[in-house]
């Protein structure tokens, strides 16, 4: 029994970091599993569904933007993989994470750049730790409309930083990530 674990939301601007942790069932594939970041938003949510119905366990956590702006990205980014892993409701014996950095676990786990798009179990993970943080900041959107959360998912894209610029930051906003510090020191 493998865990596959992978992350979401590393780079935005707002928002909480989202990992997943997968343990697939080989009696039960899952057809079309990929890199979440290679699939429509459609496909995304179909296989999620999937994942969820036919995986032995699966386990969803995050770090807040407290813990990244308290930490650092890369720290909380780890700290989300730990607790996913630790929600599992199986104990796999080994975890492959993608990248090239392993969070503290109790039992062994391998770092495998590009994971995301060469192992199911991560691709599983990938795909669900999108689908989540993706609703997590959809949610968002409804108590901070301005910011336009549910289209750009908190990445800095121009729609994003103008926003940022003419209403300042709100709570959901990384304090720690550049255009963010920015726009406080405008913002009092």
């Amino acid at each position: 029994m493998i865990c596959g674990v992978d992350e979401a939301g590393r780079g935005p601007l707002a928002g909480p970091v989202v990992a997943a942790a997968v343990i697939l069932d080989p009696r039960r594939p899952i057809a079309g599993l990929a890199d979440s970041k290679q699939l429509s938003a459609a496909r995304r949510e179909r296989l999620a569904e999937e994942i969820r119905a036919r995986a032995l366990a699966y386990s969803v956590a995050l770090a807040s933007v407290e813990e990244i702006d308290r930490l650092n990205i890369l720290q909380a980014t780890l700290l989300a993989m730990q607790r996913a892993v630790a929600g599992l409701a199986l104990c796999p014996r080994e975890a492959l994470i993608d990248g090239d950095h392993c969070p503290r676990l109790s039992i062994p786990a391998r770092a495998i750049v590009g994971g995301d798009a060469s192992v199911a179990e991560i691709s599983a993970a990938s795909i669900l730790a999108k689908t989540t943080r993706d609703a997590l900041m959809r949610e968002l959107h409804l108590t901070h409309p301005q910011y336009g959360f549910d289209r750009h998912m908190g990445y800095a894209t121009a729609e994003h930083l103008a926003a940022l610029r003419a209403y300042g930051p709100c709570a959901a906003h990384r304090r720690s990530f550049a255009p963010v510090r920015a726009q406080l020191e405008l913002w009092p």
